[in-house]
């Protein structure tokens, strides 16, 4: 199978989201997806981006191509299947400088050890030594052992034991509780 990296385009969109579905499905989280095409869209290919994307694809084929395609395969902006993608965006750490951050990556079940997952992180990778990142930053879920050994046979540190670093998060309702003006 012989497969290409391209950057994402607003066409791609539909078939973001459709992974990170898929994403979370694999890791039992489905219901917890509440993004929409219309917020991804507006949010990485309007003004601002807040992400960037690379999306693998089949090359030389289109998903009407034959029944090797999975149903749930949908053909990108440039025609052909999609069956990863990674996002990412910049972060800046005053301690080291920029940092790569990966929001997601994911690979199609049925085109996982193919090389396509390891090509995506290749592709990350030369990306942040290009940009003088000083590292690249991502979260697990620590149910997804498939995927911690796939990080830590490349090399990553698993900060959670070796720092003992804990991942925090404001959700919508603090965050509005915080902006509030505070009652005198």
């Amino acid at each position: 199978m012989d497969f290409r990296l391209r950057g994402a385009e607003a066409g791609d969109v539909p078939d973001i989201l459709r992974l990170v579905k898929d994403l979370a499905k694999y890791e039992d989280m489905e219901k917890e997806v509440k993004l929409t095409e219309k917020e991804l869209l507006e949010d990485g290919f309007g003004d601002t981006p807040f992400y960037r994307c690379i999306i693998a694809e089949i090359k030389g084929e289109t998903s009407s191509d034959g029944p090797s395609h999975a149903p749930t395969e949908a053909t990108g902006a440039k025609g052909a299947p999609v069956v990863g993608f990674a996002m990412y965006y910049f972060t800046y750490d005053p301690w080291v400088g920029k940092q790569l951050y990966l929001e997601e990556f994911y690979v199609m079940e049925q085109y996982r050890g193919l090389g396509v997952g390891s090509q995506l992180l290749r592709h990350l990778s030369e990306l942040a030594i290009s940009t003088r990142c000083s590292g690249m930053m991502f979260v697990v879920a620590e149910s997804n052992a498939p995927s911690i050994s796939f990080y830590k046979r490349r090399g990553a540190e698993d900060l959670s034991q070796e720092e003992g670093w804990r991942l925090f998060r404001f959700d919508k309702a603090s965050l509005a509780r915080m902006a509030a003006p505070a009652e005198e």
